[in-house]
């Protein structure tokens, strides 16, 4: 993904120190001080929910994303009568990063709900036959909006996993139709009737890739790494290995058996992150209990 004009520009010795690092199957980040990681390491991962259903909060090494998830019903797309619609949204704030800038959202912003939008969408991961109130005139509409609180590198796999966990964690109102069309919906109150979970089948898992040369490749970049690598590839699998997207940035291209090395690999960490998720959307519904 492009940062801009005040991204962190690496001196010869930084670049030089980092791919010899590389090359010995070691990274040094910032947020470890010097505690090292091995080439297909994530980061620390930690997840966590505000006190609103839908509301997330993942942190990745030095990396902070907070997804937040809304409904509304609307009138359903004329070719799709009987299901509903999901969009993603994404915030850069300069806070997070100096090379963003603030107002409308930029090229690197796109591309980022653009990467996350594909994945859900191209592995149909929410049931959204289930989001038809009436068919043809009523569907629930879902949002997510992605804001980037701290760019510590690999915003697509922290965002991505802020979504899927606010998704996993929404509750959208229940409703109930009648009048004498049979077509009136009455929204109710979440105090009257329990809010009612999103149905999600599976997690669509981004894993993202660097790579420094033909061999060289690295899971969840720092954005040091970022500043250095000869380009990016995100594969979005889940955690049975079904692939949905593959998404590649960068001037270098990639040998084929370097993407299959990497299709095997996002498999294994599709699982972790999946396990991972899980557990605290679990926990998060037993304290709420």
């Amino acid at each position: 993904m492009a940062m801009e004009h005040l991204r962190w520009r690496p001196t010869v010795n930084e670049r030089d120190f980092i791919e010899r690092a590389l090359q010995s199957n070691l990274r040094v980040d910032d947020d470890r001080s010097f505690d090292f990681r091995r080439s297909l390491e994530f980061r620390p991962l930690n997840i966590s929910f505000g006190r609103e259903d839908g509301s997330s909060e993942v942190q990745l090494g030095e990396t902070r994303v907070m997804g937040y998830v809304t409904a509304q019903l609307v009138q359903p797309y004329r070719d799709r009568p009987n299901e509903g619609t999901l969009a993603i949204f994404t915030e850069l704030s300069p806070m997070a990063d100096p090379s963003f800038e603030p107002g409308r959202p930029g090229e690197s912003a796109i591309e980022l709900a653009r990467v996350i939008d594909r994945g859900l969408s191209e592995s149909r991961a929410v049931d959204m036959e289930s989001l038809c109130v009436v068919p043809g005139k009523y569907v629930w509409s879902l949002r997510v909006d992605l804001h980037i609180l701290d760019n510590g590198g690999n915003l697509i796999d922290a965002a991505n996993i802020a979504a899927l966990a606010a998704l996993s964690s929404f509750r959208r109102p229940e409703c109930t139709i009648g009048g004498e069309d049979g077509q009136q919906v009455t929204v109710h109150d979440p105090k009257v009737r329990d809010p009612l979970p999103l149905t999600i089948h599976h997690l669509p898992i981004a894993v993202t890739f660097a790579y420094f040369g033909e061999d060289n490749i690295v899971v969840d970049p720092t954005c040091k790494e970022e500043a250095i690598m000869g380009g990016r590839m995100t594969v979005t699998v889940n955690s049975n290995g079904d692939v949905y997207a593959i998404e590649k940035a960068g001037e270098e291209g990639v040998m084929p058996s370097v993407i299959m090395k990497c299709l095997r690999i996002a498999s294994d960490k599709a699982a972790y992150v999946t396990s991972k998720i899980k557990i605290a959307v679990e926990n998060y519904a037993t304290e709420k209990d």
